[in-house]
């Protein structure tokens, strides 16, 4: 498995290529036949024509990187066999390199939380009831420093230091 960084670009080539070709020759490819720059950070996805198939290629500031996996068992799931070149989400693509149907990956729209003003004496802690939550003499330590960072001396907890 490989890591997709969130905001990264995913284009398919829906038609499959010669799966003999190497980093330089699908870059050949990207340039060519899809009309995008190889070099621009994008990745690009191309199938075999067995579907059981796919090759990566990424530049990442430094070279042009190849990834390549072949199913043992099953195939991928790929979208129509045309000309062109189709857009997935870095999930989708987790998806499809594992071998699921990335159709149904739909990335959920979560709105940025507003942040609320709390009174000035007040620290945070987990809130987690003190009779579940495990304390060793490090971890009261550092809550004893906390809230005496914070001017809440009276707040320390007994039995640190």
């Amino acid at each position: 498995m490989i890591a997709i960084p969130g905001g990264a670009r995913v284009l398919i080539a829906t038609r499959p290529v010669d799966f003999r070709k190497g980093m330089d020759g699908l870059a050949a490819v990207v340039k060519e036949h899809l009309r995008a720059d190889p070099y621009s950070g994008a990745i690009f996805v191309f199938r075999a024509k067995r579907a059981d198939r796919v090759k990566l290629i990424l530049w990442d500031g430094t070279g042009l990187c190849l990834f390549a996996k072949r199913l043992e068992q099953g195939t991928f799931r790929w979208p129509k066999i045309e000309d062109g070149i189709m857009r997935l989400t870095p999930s989708q693509l987790s998806a499809l390199i594992e071998g699921l149907d990335w159709t149904r990956v739909r990335e959920i729209e979560v709105r940025t939380p507003q942040a609320t003003q709390e009174q000035s004496s007040a620290y945070w802690l987990p809130s987690v009831p003190m009779n579940t939550r495990r304390t060793t003499s490090s971890g009261l330590r550092l809550r004893n420093e906390l809230a005496a960072y914070r001017g809440n001396a009276d707040r320390a907890l007994p039995g640190s230091c």
